[in-house]
């Protein structure tokens, strides 16, 4: 090649190739982390939508919420959905994280098929500004149908699941594991479209004084079962 033939950048031929030292271009809309140290380490600068993001969590309540906060608060305009959580939401603490309860849908099911099809219709109906879905299990094939749903609109789209599933594949572009640490959280690149990070990232994470009294707080009004969910979605 000579002197004078420029190098063709990977990005310009496709916007899904990039070169393996550095991060990949978002190829969807993506929502501000609120945290400057994590949003440099993300495609896009922040959390895709449009897509199934893997929170692997050593387990529940260690901060993902506050973590999330900035996020859900850029989307509250719609509606947000939390699906199978671990414990009763609680109105006080949601409302300390500036999520009104009344943009809120919860959604619990007793049958995982039933908590799987909610999660497909919320993504298909594009009416949602983000989706929370807590599950113990999920096969391959079931990850690949949500990731493909959550495609066709720009719903923020979070599954939390036990670190475990780590070892698992996933058709996630973005998969982060969450462990506790003293004043924060440890944070670590299970998969991203960039270069491998095999340290950890450490953000700290303070709890507001409306957050430390949530436990005595009322629960969110009773949920919605996972069938009757198509009708608070277009009502």
């Amino acid at each position: 090649m000579s002197s004078s033939e420029s190098v063709v950048a990977p990005e310009d031929l496709h916007p899904s190739l990039w070169r393996a030292s550095q991060l990949a271009q978002a190829d969807t809309r993506c929502i501000d982390t609120g945290q400057p140290a994590l949003s440099a380490q993300l495609p896009g600068g922040g959390w895709p939508t449009g897509c199934l993001v893997d929170l692997l969590l050593q387990q529940p309540g260690i901060g993902e919420m506050r973590l999330l906060r900035p996020a859900l608060e850029a989307v509250a305009s719609r509606r947000i959905v939390l699906l199978q959580p671990p414990h009763p939401p609680q109105a006080l603490a949601l409302a300390a994280l500036g999520l009104a309860p009344s943009q809120l849908i919860w959604v619990r099911s007793n049958r995982g098929a039933d908590a799987l099809w909610a999660a497909e219709q919320v993504l298909k109906s594009g009416s949602c500004g983000a989706l929370l879905f807590w599950t113990q299990h999920a096969r391959g094939e079931s990850l690949r149908r949500l990731h493909l749903a959550a495609q066709s609109g720009q719903t923020l789209f979070f599954m939390l699941r036990p670190l475990a599933a780590a070892q698992d594949a996933s058709p996630a572009p973005l998969r982060l594991s969450l462990k506790p640490a003293a004043g924060g959280i440890d944070i670590g690149f299970v998969k991203r479209r960039g270069p491998a990070r095999d340290a950890s990232l450490f953000l700290p994470l303070t709890l507001s004084l409306l957050q430390r009294h949530a436990l005595v707080d009322r629960p969110l009004p009773a949920p919605a079962t996972a069938r009757s969910l198509q009708p608070e979605l277009v009502g």
